[in-house]
């Protein structure tokens, strides 16, 4: 198979594109808001090639085909779950990145027999966890995109992106403190979420264990090498 060939898979209201690499232990890729499964290049051609790898776009994103009146970062691990059905993994670890990194909180919550480990990166699960002056940013920009789209630009996928940073995840303290996943967070030393919100999940999940890394900031952490060798130390861990 070639090794950026994009594949599809039927779940319930969508046809989710993706790209498999490796051989080994499954592991689902997913990426942050307004990205896709390209984020994940690297991981798939150089740092995980011993685990067989699956870089998933979620809806309204990269090349996965849906109609949506709206998207949930809870429906997306819905997605992800039936993505695992219909490709027969029984089990899988899990890398998520900001947006991403919500999506495996949900998925341990959901099925955590299906997703034993999960490295969660740059979580939040509550909007005002994010840094003030992003969160600024965020609803400028939807206002903006709100405008154009008065205007009769076509800007209603990018509108319902914005509205998942400006929402809760749909997760509480009470979810959280149920999950019973291995779950390693990992966050920039210059985040886009407030230190104090990541450590609070770090609290709330039961063994739950949280690392900083030096030298970045949210747009960066997933490529440092130091968060890449954590993340593959914790997947061959006992």
């Amino acid at each position: 198979m070639a090794k950026w060939t994009t594949e599809y898979a039927d779940v319930p209201g969508a046809r989710i594109a993706y790209r498999q690499a490796g051989r080994g232990p499954a592991v689902l890729l997913l990426h942050g808001n307004s990205e896709s499964k390209a984020l994940f290049a690297e991981y798939q051609t150089k740092h995980f090639l011993d685990y067989r790898t699956f870089a998933l776009d979620s809806r309204g994103h990269g090349q996965t085909e849906s109609e949506d009146a709206e998207y949930a970062i809870g429906g997306y691990a819905d997605d992800a779950i039936a993505f695992c059905r219909a490709m027969g993994i029984p089990r899988a670890f899990v890398v998520g990145y900001s947006d991403g990194g919500n999506i495996a909180l949900h998925l341990a919550q959901k099925a955590p027999e299906m997703f034993p480990k999960l490295a969660a990166i740059s979580p939040n699960y509550l909007a005002e966890g994010t840094v003030e002056s992003w969160l600024r940013l965020f609803r400028r920009s939807a206002d903006v995109l709100t405008f154009l789209g008065r205007l009769g630009f076509n800007t209603r996928k990018a509108r319902m992106r914005f509205n998942l940073m400006l929402t809760d995840i749909g997760l509480t303290a009470e979810d959280l403190r149920g999950i019973r996943t291995q779950v390693r967070i990992l966050y920039a030393e210059r985040d886009m979420i407030k230190e104090d919100h990541i450590l609070e999940i770090g609290r709330l999940i039961p063994g739950a264990e949280v690392r900083r890394i030096a030298n970045c900031d949210h747009m960066t952490v997933f490529k440092k090498a130091e968060a890449i060798q954590d993340i593959r130390r914790f997947f061959s861990a006992a």
